[in-house]
């Protein structure tokens, strides 16, 4: 086979990185945004939505499209509901300090990932996708006679990686539109403004990070929904994920769902190209001497704005 047509199965590959990293880096960026909080935990989430699925999967039955539409809708809601609690037993009590909220979800990670342990093993364990249909994938070869449609052995896609990227993408339009038309949307981006303001005109900005800490560790969950059919679910799942949500945020701009997204299409992109043709282990060196560069010379990141 051509080069060409490798190039564009591992772009297809990291597309699906993208969809889902950007997925998972929109929860990170949100709840940074708006309540100024690093969540270490953040990864934990998406390993406990992975997990949830799995189990939920279980439990259901009925065929592996109930079962996950069941799992998507149940692990978010669940994850939520917990990151929601955390937030008013932990986060609160510490007056979301900086350096203290750092320690306690550190905290928090080592508890939901060994808890995880103690009640779900530590054995991998995959999730039936609803639907995984081989898809070849078409190539253009140029002859004497100009360019004609031809299909390389071996050069196929599935039909549910094309559905997680369609699925993130519209999650995160729909992310989008909620922040910016509805109401509650408005509040967090005023509470995200100033805090101080916002209470005076009589917003409960408690309920509202704990809201918006609910939301990211839901969006999390999802994208661990989405990955489980195509890599099992794994209580250590967390800490891969975490690091590559942090490596987008911190490219893109801390707060910058914009710059968010389209880090987590340059870094999933080249992950997926560069872990084909070389290693992923060199693809994770490359994005982190990419987050060097970017702290050095731009600290803000491509889309962040420089605090005056």
């Amino acid at each position: 086979m051509e080069f060409g047509p490798y190039l564009m199965l591992a772009m297809l590959e990291g597309a699906v990185l993208a969809a889902v990293l950007a997925l998972m880096a929109s929860g990170l960026s949100l709840t940074f945004g708006v309540m100024r909080v690093v969540n270490v935990a953040h990864g934990e989430f998406y390993m406990l939505g992975a997990v949830i699925a799995w189990f939920v999967a279980h439990l259901v039955g009925g065929g592996a499209a109930l079962s996950f539409v069941a799992a998507a809708i149940i692990a978010p809601l669940a994850v939520g509901v917990l990151a929601a609690a955390a937030d008013i037993t932990i986060l609160k009590r510490i007056d979301y300090d900086p350096e203290r909220t750092i320690v306690a979800t550190i905290g928090l990670l080592y508890v939901i990932q060994q808890v995880t342990l103690m009640t779900y093993g530590p054995d991998a364990r995959p999730v039936e996708p609803p639907f995984n249909s081989r898809i070849a994938l078409p190539w253009i070869e140029w002859g004497e006679g100009g360019p004609s449609l031809y299909f390389p052995w071996g050069l196929s896609t599935t039909s549910y990686k094309l559905f997680v990227i369609g699925a993130a993408a519209v999650l995160i339009l729909a992310i989008r539109l909620f922040m910016t038309r509805s109401r509650a949307g408005l509040i967090m981006r005023a509470t995200q403004l100033d805090s101080d303001m916002a209470t005076a005109f009589g917003i409960p900005v408690e309920r509202v990070y704990a809201a918006v800490f609910g939301l990211g560790a839901a969006l999390a969950a999802l994208a661990g929904v989405l990955i489980v059919p195509i890599q099992q679910a794994h209580y250590l799942m967390g800490g891969d994920a975490l690091l590559l949500s942090f490596i987008v945020v911190i490219i893109g701009g801390l707060g910058s769902m914009a710059g968010t997204i389209v880090a987590a299409v340059l870094i999933g992109m080249s992950d997926g190209i560069i872990s084909v043709f070389f290693s992923p282990t060199l693809a994770k060196i490359i994005a982190t001497l990419l987050v060097a560069l970017v702290l050095v010379f731009r600290p803000q990141g491509l889309f962040g704005t420089r605090d005056r």
